[in-house]
């Protein structure tokens, strides 16, 4: 499906070097903010106590982030969300020096009882920073294993040249996203990190859709140079990649919007990801490929001599 064609093709591949350069700039910056200012971890990363409780009727949860907020929490330091039912509620408090898990759920669930006398304390939990270290490890892990499935999946179906490119691209985009998270400090937790993935899975995706056509026009467009073909290819898939992006965008700005201070974290990493996912695609993946030499023999079999003979 297509809302326009383009029938003649724009010459990205011209300004390729200005924007890689932009891009390698910002891809420094946010390199310089991760290390420099690092994360400000979720609790499920740094430890804390965590608390169930189930009310009579149906809570609204600004209820219970406001009751969190006149006890002195930051709102940006606890989570509030609903499990199971909309009477049953998770809450995640940050570790206070000084304050053991009990004392941190007493003074909790008397802050509640205050706004609401039917509310019950059904769990308490404290999870140690040892536990975090570990999710943290094995989300990292779950990134490699990603990047690594990434490479082979391009190389297999494309060329290597493609696959370097392809990675390249798209861990420009993860570690843009992880670099704004680290420049605004927002609270970096396990849902931002299957966002970060998501992320990764998309903008491959708009990858491959280009380096499909890529090589399918080096078979049409047999006297054209390079550029000319990548040109090409992209200019043919703009409609695609506005609707296609498009749609996913509407969808991730109503959880942005709407979906409430659990979803928005893992909104905010999915809309910069598919916003840079786009530029990285177009200007980044298809522009490395263009200078480390791909070239028609590359995608294209070469039909051997006897062969054609054979076939004619």
């Amino acid at each position: 499906m297509e809302f326009f064609r383009i029938h003649r093709s724009i010459p990205f591949m011209r300004h390729a070097l200005v924007l890689n350069i932009i891009s390698l700039i910002t891809f420094l910056a946010a390199v310089f903010f991760i290390v420099t200012r690092g994360f400000h971890l979720s609790i499920e990363f740094t430890g804390g106590t965590v608390m169930e409780v189930h009310y009579a009727q149906t809570v609204q949860l600004e209820e219970v982030r406001d009751a969190m907020t006149k006890l002195g929490y930051n709102p940006n330091d606890f989570q509030v969300q609903s499990f199971g039912t909309s009477r049953d509620v998770m809450i995640r408090l940050p570790l206070v020096h000084g304050q053991t898990s009990s004392a941190q759920s007493d003074a909790v669930l008397g802050s509640l009882k205050a706004a609401d006398p039917t509310v019950e304390l059904r769990s308490v939990e404290f999870v140690g920073p040892q536990v975090g270290k570990e999710l943290f490890h094995n989300g990292l892990m779950a990134l490699l294993v990603v990047v690594v499935g990434i490479v082979i999946y391009l190389a297999f179906r494309f060329e290597w040249k493609f696959a370097v490119s392809g990675v390249l691209a798209n861990l420009h985009d993860v570690v843009i996203i992880l670099g704004f998270f680290a420049f605004f400090q927002w609270e970096f937790s396990l849902s931002v990190l299957a966002g970060v993935l998501a992320v990764l899975g998309y903008s491959v995706n708009e990858s491959v859709v280009i380096m499909d056509r890529i090589r399918e026009n080096f078979r049409k467009m047999r006297k054209a140079s390079v550029r000319e073909v990548i040109n090409s290819a992209i200019t043919q898939t703009i409609s695609r990649t506005i609707i296609t992006h498009a749609c996913t965008q509407v969808m991730v700005l109503s959880m942005l919007f709407l979906g409430g201070p659990t979803l928005h974290y893992f909104a905010l990493a999915l809309t910069i990801g598919i916003c840079f996912g786009i530029y990285s695609s177009v200007f980044v993946a298809a522009a490395l490929a263009m200078w480390m030499g791909v070239k028609r023999e590359d995608l294209i079999k070469q039909v051997k001599k006897d062969e054609s003979e054979l076939l004619s």
